[in-house]
């Protein structure tokens, strides 16, 4: 293969040009060359090693020690479970014996060859030693040679005792034969082997041999799991992905993950599975850890090339020269390389910096929690580890609490309980099936008690590495916010909320997600593992074990009550959480909040505050109080940092009684509040972006200050059952994204203005007393949402209806306007007039939409349009114009419309049929059989129709 390949490059040396441009094409294709080369190498070298039958082909001359050091050898590698084939004994009997060896020595990984003073003078062996060479050249075999009384000098240069075998030998062979062995020789004896000299050293000889060869042939799979549960279905699914057999690229898989998932155990389960197919393979286990330690990282490379090349003699200096020498040695060989736990670019950089590093064919697996460090082109697949689904979770919970693979009868219900609790992830339920292990009902039941407020040890461990890899303080404090208050809240309301406090949550939150420490659900909703959560919530209880009021977030109903009753709270104290029943209601003092001078977040759901509201601290940036039992917010309740109020379910009839300015705030949800009677002066609210009145039953008006509202984005107004109208000014809103009226049955018109509203992307209007679609919202360049006046769905799909809504005759008309075969929503089509057909066309006029009259001569044109704008002026179409003609006998139309004061529009077409009005006619007719119609086609029927 390797001539092969050196021919085809040099004749393409010398046929090509030399010009600079050519010469860069040259190098072009020779790189392609070279490419294509190591491809076909990659996979005859997988195919062969799909085939291997043996693990060490053992060559000998017999001789000299079939009965002595090559017997204990062979016994003692079958000892240690390695095939081995040796020539006396393992061929089939019937086969060709030069044919089967060939085949054997081909079909082994490794090649022994023990050289004794009289292997030289028989050609047999050195026509093994001759096919041997050519493996090792060709296919990667190891050749492994021992030197049995015989001084590897001697083998080399065909000297002494062992010189004169092979000198006898020549004098009777061919002369090319000598050459081939001589090369041959003077190959195999270069290598590094073993030398036996006498019979005393033999037996620790033999055991070195045996050592190497177990060490070259990788015989030691890594430890997988004792309950492997779950673990070969993923790991079939991730070696689909590696593309083994399909692909000889170099393929980098990254395995992304939380803590605890499995992804360690699944990418060594792949390794032990497919490693043995490759020509060399190295797993570097916990890379994050040896990476921190002094002398961590160099060692590191060193241990790659030690695993695939089986050599210690490899000094890496430094981690630039090591990335050298990785490539210089690997880029030839196809491996199967595993990096576990990487946790910085830092550590990819250095262990595998570029597939140009590696052979074709070669697969990278990386295992981390970081999805960042797997982003861009780092790796071409991501395989996502989840975590176990319910029956694998009871299994492993089971196989490690009750040695067998369903729970106990009398366990099953609390093990059912423990199972949810950890949520899928192995780690927690092998820890604690382990923990509970043949201990009572009694026991079992504190356990679960215990945990839910302080997590077990040696899982928390083990999830709070991720946390103490953020390496900025402000992703450990929105993490800790999240754990305590944020789960199940709009992701883009926390960052509005946590920006307000400084955290910079928008690049916080992604890195956490990264990190597999917070989740983002389809909804936008954030959402973290029961254990992760716990792990945060552990972290904030180390900060003050004894002293509840010196903890940084309470969240812990009975700690709460302790602080509150007993006014223990500090400075300490950033958030605060307290939640009741809605049917109850709670009494505390507003001075239990006197010392929380740093107190950012208020959550209270059905609590009473009696007395001052100065106490209350004024970095208040959320206050969310379901329930708020007060008619109006207290003006000495400062407020000017709060970015985000909700009052959902209070007792709120106006939200102020004094003029309040907040610049920072962004949220306003006064949902549900049944009282509210007016809304405030949003003029004094500049920078709001989300306001929420749903179900506010006794709000009849809403201020006109609304359209002051200069960056809001979302108003909601659903079931605001006594709203009657909208202000004008709403429609002034250049920024609103949403408007939801849904449920507003007293709202009975929405105003053509509503196309100034240049960013508006969803209208949401079911269930109100529009009857009417206004004409300027198929103008609507922003609009992408509809549900209106019975029709629902993205805009491109729902306009078409719309549209022919307005053109739409009613199912009146006497023949010949009548269509029976049409429903009452086709328009009138009179093909072919006569005078008598029209005559009568003023009385129907009023219930047509659109008109069209095909005409045969240019007598019959003018006759028709005398009669038709004749019964256009007699039903008052007063300010009818004339938008397109042509006198063209064979192309005559006329199309025209109602003034955009009239509440019709009405489109007219008479003379012959034309392209451009037989499209339009086509497209209209076809709007009821639900035809898309894009942009373009909407834009021009629309103006055609209606202005």
């Amino acid at each position: 293969m390797r001539n092969l390949r050196e021919k085809t490059i040099n004749a393409w040396r010398g046929a090509m040009p030399t010009s600079r441009s050519q010469e860069q094409e040259k190098k072009k294709i020779l790189e392609k060359i070279r490419n294509h080369a190591r491809a076909i190498r990659a996979a005859y070298l997988y195919n062969t090693m799909q085939t291997r039958r043996y693990e060490v082909f053992l060559s000998f001359r017999g001789e000299d020690t079939r009965a002595s050091f090559t017997s204990h050898l062979y016994a003692s590698l079958q000892n240690n479970g390695i095939i081995v084939f040796k020539d006396d004994d393992s061929l089939q009997r019937g086969d060709h014996i030069s044919t089967s060896l060939l085949e054997a020595i081909e079909q082994s990984k490794i090649a022994v060859i023990v050289f004794s003073k009289n292997y030289s003078d028989s050609g047999w062996c050195l026509n093994e030693l001759v096919k041997i060479i050519e493996c090792h050249r060709t296919i990667g075999q190891t050749l492994l040679p021992v030197f049995y009384d015989v001084d590897p000098s001697e083998v080399r240069h065909q000297t002494g005792e062992f010189g004169k075998a092979f000198s006898l030998l020549s004098r009777i062979s061919k002369k090319k034969d000598i050459l081939k062995w001589r090369d041959a020789l003077r190959e195999a004896a270069s290598i590094a082997g073993f030398v036996v000299l006498n019979s005393r050293n033999e037996r620790e000889a033999i055991d070195h041999v045996v050592e190497k060869v177990t060490l070259l042939l990788d015989k030691t799979d890594l430890f997988v799991a004792d309950n492997p549960v779950g673990v070969e279905s993923r790991v079939q699914d991730t070696i689909q992905l590696l593309d083994i057999q399909q692909s000889n690229d170099v393929l980098l898989l990254g395995m992304w993950g939380m803590g605890g998932t499995g992804k360690t155990t699944i990418a060594k389960a792949v390794y032990n599975k497919i490693g043995r197919d490759f020509e060399g393979r190295s797993f570097l286990e916990n890379i994050r850890e040896t990476w921190e330690q002094i002398a961590g990282k160099a060692p590191l490379q060193e241990q790659i090339l030690f695993d695939i090349f089986k050599e210690k003699t490899t000094k890496i200096q430094s981690i630039e020269s090591g990335k050298i020498t990785l490539k210089e040695r690997l880029c030839n060989k196809r491996v199967l390389l595993v990096l576990d736990d990487v946790n910085s670019l830092d550590q990819l950089n250095a262990l595998c910096g570029s597939r140009k590093w590696f052979g074709s064919g070669s697969r990278i697996i990386i295992t981390t929690r970081d999805e960042n460090i797997l982003r861009g082109s780092r790796v071409d697949k991501v395989c996502t580890i989840k975590e176990l689904n319910e029956n694998e979770s009871i299994e492993l919970f089971s196989w490690n609490a009750f040695k067998q693979a369903s729970p106990k009868k009398d366990f099953a219900e609390i093990s059912r309980k423990i199972v949810e609790y950890s949520g899928g992830l192995p780690l927690a339920l092998d820890v604690l099936g382990s923990y509970l292990f043949d201990r009572g009902v009694a026991d079992w039941k504190s356990v679960m008690e215990k945990i839910k407020v302080i997590p077990n040890d040696q899982v928390q461990r083990k999830l709070k590495i991720s946390y103490d890899g953020l390496k900025d303080d402000t992703e450990k404090e929105i993490f800790l916010d999240i754990a305590c208050f944020f789960i199940g809240m709009d992701r883009n309301d926390v960052i509005l909320i946590l920006n307000g406090c400084g955290l910079f949550a928008e690049i916080g939150i992604s890195v956490l997600v990264e990190r597999s420490l917070v989740t983002v659900s389809d909804n936008n909703k954030l959402g973290m593992h029961d254990l992760l959560r716990d792990m945060g919530r552990a972290i904030i209880r180390e900060q003050s074990p004894k002293e509840l009021g010196e903890r940084s977030r309470l969240w812990f109903h009975e700690d709460v009550l302790g602080v509150l009753f007993e006014r223990t709270g500090t400075k300490a104290v950033e958030g605060l959480t307290l939640k009741f029943p809605m049917d109850s209601s709670e009494s505390f003092s507003t001075e239990a909040f006197k010392k929380m001078k740093r107190l950012r977040l208020l959550q209270l759901t059905s609590v009473r505050l009696d007395g001052d509201f100065e106490y209350i601290s004024r970095n208040l940036r959320w206050l969310c109080w379901n329930g708020f039992p007060l008619t109006s917010i207290p003006s000495n309740f400062y407020q000017g940092n709060l970015v985000s109020i909700e009052l959902e379910n209070s007792n709120v009839r106006r939200l102020w009684r004094e003029t309040q300015r907040l610049e920072m705030l962004k949220i306003l949800n006064l949902s549900h509040s049944h009282d509210l009677t007016q809304t405030p002066d949003f003029s004094n609210l500049p920078n709001l972006e989300k306001l929420i009145l749903a179900d506010c039953k006794m709000l009849s008006e809403i201020s006109n200050s609304i359209g002051d509202l200069k960056k809001i984005l979302l108003i909601s107004l659903e079931d605001c059952i006594s709203l009657r109208s909208l202000p004008r000014s709403i429609y002034k809103l250049k920024s609103l994204k949403t408007l939801n009226i849904s449920g507003c049955s007293m709202i009975d018109k929405l105003e053509d203005d509503l196309e100034h509203m240049d960013s508006l992307t969803n209208l949401i209007a079911n269930n109100t007393a529009i009857t009417r679609v206004p004409f300027s919202i198929v103008r609507s360049k922003s609009i992408g949402y509809i549900c209106l006046c019975g029709y629902e769905g993205f805009s491109n799909d729902v306009f078409p209806s719309i549209i022919w809504s307005w053109m739409s005759p009613t199912n009146t008309l006497p023949s010949p306007f009548h269509t029976s075969n049409m429903s009452s929503l086709v328009p009138l089509d009179v093909s072919h007039s006569s005078s008598d057909s029209l005559s009568s066309i003023s009385m129907h006029l009023p219930s047509l939409r659109s008109l069209w009259v095909e005409c045969s001569s240019e007598l019959q044109l003018s006759h028709d349009a005398a009669i038709i704008l004749g019964a256009l002026n007699a039903t008052n179409y007063k300010e009818l114009e004339p938008t397109a003609t042509t006198s063209q006998a064979s192309n005559m139309t006329t199309s025209a419309q109602v003034s955009k004061h009239s509440p019709k529009s009405l489109l007219i077409q008479i003379g012959m049929n034309c392209q451009v009005t037989n499209i339009l006619k086509e497209i209209i007719l076809q709007i009821r059989k639900n035809t898309t119609v894009g942009w373009g086609q909407r834009k021009f029927i629309t103006e055609i129709l209606i202005y």
